[in-house]
């Protein structure tokens, strides 16, 4: 269940590369390529007048570059100079100067969160915004969070640590019940610890640079009942440790998920097997030193290069929530092209671990029957397991095709959603080109389905 944004992907031509032609691009002018602006950020030029040099930028001063040719934009806390690059942007001139002088973190996750900005924008690099820290860091051997949060939020975790001869624990008290080991994203790299607990919609960071070597196989565990997670490293030598080690960036933070960034591992291309003529299965896997799974319902993007056997794995990202499911008897799931994703962990927790469920219907909309992602198994599986139902939808089918044809529409819509009792409990799910999403739920909800039974995930 991977998701992959890049130029590259979607494939010309395809209903999602179709539907992302919303946010058009501008024309650039001859020489500002994107390998135009790499070859000249190799040129040694000062983008930013600060000769090298970083400074840390208040919000007042921020505000004042706010022109054109004077053009400051905050994304993560760091601040870019990026009049230089105004000419080179493909979303143009105009998209930048919506974010000048200001923070851009959201107008940038909402347009291509995926982008690799630091790279890109890396010689354009001012410095970081100021903030206060609530207490000073340093070497210390525990630490409590102190980040003072909206009113909303969940209550801040904390944690500890502590040690015998031989490994090194370190607990996190998250304060919140129901936490499960896909909540829990642990990397172990040039002996630093980055462990990431998901809490609701906010992020809990530990980012360390540990004060001795350690082994890089660790275990995780988490204690549901009580909200605890603990971490256990194993030293390479046994010595005792004086402090856990040095704080990095972003140590003991906890923020909206939203503002976390995406941070990526290098994980090793095992295998890739054709799907259809056009969509492929690759098989990859995590360093021994990453402990991460992704969430039903979510996904991750990738970063590679063309020739590479590694492939650059971010965290998981979306909004599905499990429990969502709880005690639904009827569930639907609408899916167009790559929009079926999603579905393949939705669908087999649905049939592994529901125990009200009565129906799960899918119904798949393709442009031909050569679209079709895994119809082999998907027929299988409704032959094995009565509960499933799929149906296809083809939008331009042979001659030869039987089946349904068209685009997403209330006549399908209304046929297709029959609950297996009067009153069962529903819920409905959605995925394919934002087009397709759109007009969904607006059809559900001219059937008089709430918000609260929809999910719409977003491409």
């Amino acid at each position: 269940m991977l998701n992959v944004p890049s130029q590259a992907f979607p494939a010309p031509g395809s209903q999602q590369r179709v539907a992302s032609q919303g946010r058009s691009k501008v024309p650039l002018k001859q020489g500002r390529s994107l390998m135009d602006w790499i070859r000249l950020t190799k040129s040694g030029k000062d983008f930013t007048g600060l000769k090298g040099g970083l400074i840390e930028v208040t919000e007042e001063e921020l505000k004042k570059h706010n022109k054109k040719d004077d053009c400051w934009i905050c994304i993560r806390g760091f601040v870019y100079n990026v009049s230089p690059y105004m000419e080179y942007h493909p979303g143009g001139e105009d998209e930048l100067m919506r974010a000048a002088g200001a923070d851009g973190t959201d107008l940038f996750n909402e347009v291509h969160r995926w982008v690799n900005y630091e790279s890109m924008l890396k010689e354009c690099l001012v410095g970081r915004m100021a903030v206060k820290p609530a207490v000073p860091k340093g070497m210390l051997p525990k630490s409590q969070v102190t980040d003072t949060l909206p009113r909303e939020g969940p209550s801040s975790p904390s944690y500890d640590w502590f040690q015998t001869e031989s490994s090194v624990t370190i607990v996190i008290y998250t304060k919140q019940k129901n936490i499960n080991l896909d909540s829990v994203i642990v990397d172990l790299q040039d002996d630093s610890l980055r462990a990431e607990a998901v809490i609701k919609d906010h992020s809990y960071l530990i980012h360390i640079g540990l004060s001795h070597e350690v082994q890089e196989n660790f275990s995780v565990r988490v204690i549901e009942n009580v909200g605890k997670i603990e971490i256990v490293l194993q030293k390479k030598e046994t010595v005792s440790w004086k402090c856990l080690g040095d704080p990095l960036e972003k140590h003991d933070s906890f923020i909206p998920k939203k503002d976390t960034g995406l941070y990526y591992r290098q994980c090793q291309l095992i295998s890739k097997e054709d799907v259809t003529h056009d969509t492929r299965l690759f098989c990859l896997m995590l360093p021994p030193s990453t402990h991460l799974q992704v969430p039903v319902g979510q996904h991750v993007y990738l970063k590679l290069s063309v020739t590479g056997d590694f492939v650059s794995v971010s965290g998981p990202e979306g909004n599905f929530k499990v429990s969502k499911l709880q005690e639904v008897e009827d569930l639907f799931l609408l899916a167009a092209g790559t929009g079926f994703t999603p579905m393949v962990t939705v669908l087999n927790h649905a049939l592994t671990h529901m125990s009200s469920l009565r129906k799960v219907k899918l119904m798949f909309f393709n442009k031909t029957e050569d679209d079709i992602i895994w119809r082999c198994q998907l027929e299988k599986l409704a032959l094995k397991d009565k509960r499933f139902h799929v149906e296809y939808v083809l939008s331009a089918p042979s001659p030869e095709w039987n089946g349904k044809q068209g685009h997403v529409s209330r006549a399908l819509l209304s046929e297709f959603l029959q609950r297996s009792l009067e009153n069962s409990k529903v819920f409905l799910c959605i995925c394919g080109p934002t087009p397709f999403t759109d007009e969904g739920i607006r059809l559900l909800h001219d059937l008089n389905f709430s918000d609260d039974e929809i999910h719409g995930f977003t491409a």
